[in-house]
């Protein structure tokens, strides 16, 4: 034991946890372990510090990674992006529609409807949208005026459109959407505008039809396709998610511009008698075709152009695609003896005769392996100029020709418009066929001047004679006057500038010979109109038969081609009429046409009756 007032030695924390295992003298807690120097301070192990200091110091620098990351987004969507995205987010809540222009109105010269778009829409349906197919079907069906076993065929298609029914007027459809939601679900609407043609057939040639998309296909409706379309414009209009509109939301609208008027050179009331005239000429029972066109002498404006059997564009797909077309100045035909009028005005114009002039005519012609002949047998005659042209002698035009000689001849035909297109704003127009002369064999060059072995179309003839009626001066001919904008702005059809063919007095002297065509002695007295003096050619030409590729069985193609009055020409009239199974002549059935349509021609338009009376004609010198 200690002395009393002490205490006992502590024992070392090792030697009281080893029990006796320590010896030697104690040790303080905080002495140096054996081998350090006394006083120094014992170091604790550093490895797991520096591990620890390392991860945080990675942490960290991701830490501050993912934040720059985060605000260079945020700086990206807003400062630099942020226009894009907001306009996106505003695109999301546009309701886009489109606003159809309206397509514009075709009328005659005198501002007479011929042609007119009205609103109507198709009725789509989406199937996969349709609840119940069967109910959908029983509501519609007497709206659509479509059976309900067909409509609920469609609307169980595995399809996502499908046309219920196009063009329905605006009226049904609006009772369409007032129908309750269940049974108009699926249902949706697109505008599908109705072309409507008042005048029916009356026209319908020169106006044309339009296609199920709306396009153009044929006559002015597809020339002016451009201008009677429009511009259609689009309606934006932000709405919230049940697709309403937002009443202080933005509402952009860009209206639509409507199509422009074209106004035609066309009278609906001439238009309508020339048409049915033909039809009654194309129900004789022997001509299956027949054409007819009405010229201004002095403006070449068409006044009517017409042909039978003809159309009615309203009803266009309900027609034989193969007369769908404009024959007037699509289809060619070889004239005949109204091509004699250029022969013989050549002649004058070259100097080579006059009106007065008398040659001795027999009835028949060698031309190389052909004979031509007249129409009658006849011992030689002296007949005149006037006599030739009017008693449409071939043997007396071949030997005129022959003294302008083929290549002058040609030339002339091609100033009067043989063998080019006239120009007309009319899709499908036909050049004719005019060979070149040098090409001509010497049955050729008997040919042509007699009006065969060249084609020429019904407008063709119509501009020859209208060049004789206009002094000599040919105007090319047109269908149209003016294109009114929808702002009101009138732009008038440049009126084409004429070309001189013939001199005035060769123009004045074919006038004196044609008119007695139609006088005592000539081949078309039926042409004549009472009150007014008549200018005009008879025509009547072999028609090439398919079954052989010769002219024998063909038939005939018969023609009248005139002006009136006389003494102040207004007017041109061609008419031609096919007839394959006739030998009649063009002064028996095409002359009467023509005099019908002269007729209605002068005294609608207000033309005073001749003043002075037909002159006495000298045809036979003996």
């Amino acid at each position: 034991m200690p002395p009393a007032g002490q205490l006992p030695p502590i024992r070392p924390a090792a030697a009281r946890r080893d029990g006796d295992r320590a010896s030697g003298p104690a040790r303080r807690s905080g002495s140096s372990a054996p081998g350090r120097e006394p006083g120094a301070r014992r170091r604790r192990p550093t490895l797991g510090l520096h591990q620890r200091d390392k991860r945080n110091r990675w942490g960290l620098a991701l830490l501050i990674t993912l934040l720059v990351v985060v605000v260079g987004k945020l700086v990206l969507l807003q400062g630099v992006d942020g226009a894009a995205y907001a306009k996106a987010a505003e695109a999301d809540r546009m309701s886009v529609s489109p606003i159809e222009a309206v397509r514009g109105q075709i009328t005659d010269r005198t501002g007479r409807v011929l042609a007119y778009s009205v609103a109507a829409e198709r009725v789509v349906a989406d199937p996969e949208a349709v609840t119940d197919p069967t109910r959908t079907a029983l509501a519609l069906t007497t709206l659509l005026d479509v059976p309900a076993g067909e409509l609920t065929e469609k609307l169980s298609r595995d399809s996502r459109y499908v046309v219920l029914k196009p063009k329905v007027p605006t009226d049904v459809t609006d009772r369409i959407r007032e129908l309750p939601r269940e049974d108009r679900t699926g249902i949706v609407f697109e505008p599908d505008p109705v072309r409507l043609y008042p005048a029916g057939a009356v026209g319908g040639q020169v106006v044309g039809f339009v296609g199920t998309d709306g396009a153009g296909l044929a006559g002015v409706e597809r020339t002016f396709e451009d201008q009677l379309t429009g511009t259609d414009g689009e309606e934006r209009t932000e709405v919230d998610g049940s697709g309403n509109p937002i009443p202080s939301g933005i509402d952009d609208t860009t209206p639509a511009v409507d199509g422009s008027t074209v106004a035609l050179t066309i009278d609906e009331d001439l238009q309508y008698v020339v048409q049915q005239r033909l039809d009654a000429a194309c129900a004789d029972g022997a001509t299956t075709s027949g054409s007819a066109v009405v010229q201004d002498v002095h403006t070449g404006e068409v006044v009517a152009m017409a042909a039978c059997p003809g159309y009615d564009p309203g009803r266009y797909n309900e027609t034989d695609p193969e007369l769908l077309g404009n024959p007037v100045v699509s289809d060619v035909y070889e004239p005949g003896s109204v091509m004699k009028a250029v022969t013989l005005a050549a002649a004058i114009d070259q100097g080579k005769a006059t009106k007065d002039t008398v040659l001795t005519v027999p009835d028949s012609i060698e031309a190389g392996d052909v004979t031509v002949r007249d129409a009658g047998r006849h011992p030689p005659r002296g007949y005149t100029l006037t006599g030739i042209l009017a008693k449409s002698s071939n043997v007396g035009a071949i030997m005129l020709a022959r003294e302008v000689g083929d290549g002058k001849l040609e030339e002339y035909l091609r100033a009067f418009g043989i063998g080019a297109q006239t120009g007309v704003e009319l899709p499908g127009e036909s050049a004719g066929i005019l060979e070149g002369s040098a090409e001509w064999t010497q049955s050729r060059a008997a040919n042509v001047p007699i009006g065969q072995g060249v084609s020429v179309t019904t407008l063709q003839m119509a501009s020859v004679y209208q060049t004789l009626a206009n002094g000599g001066v040919r105007i090319p001919p047109r269908v149209v006057s003016s294109v009114t904008a929808p702002d009101g702005t009138v732009t008038t059809a440049p009126r084409p500038e004429g070309v001189r063919v013939v001199s005035e007095d060769t123009a004045d002297q074919l006038t004196y010979m044609l008119e007695a065509v139609v006088g005592k002695g000539g081949t078309a007295p039926l042409g004549a109109v009472d009150g007014f003096r008549v200018v005009g050619k008879t025509g009547t030409a072999q028609r090439a038969n398919p079954d052989c590729s010769c002219y024998t069985g063909g038939g005939y193609f018969t023609t009248f081609v005139g002006y009136a009055p006389a003494d102040d020409p207004q007017y041109v009239v061609a008419v031609d009429l096919e007839r394959p199974t006739s030998d009649a002549e063009g002064g028996q059935v095409a002359a009467p046409v023509f005099k019908d349509v002269m007729r209605f021609a002068l005294t609608a338009g207000g033309v005073v009756p001749s003043g002075s009376p037909r002159p006495d004609f000298t045809l036979l010198a003996d």
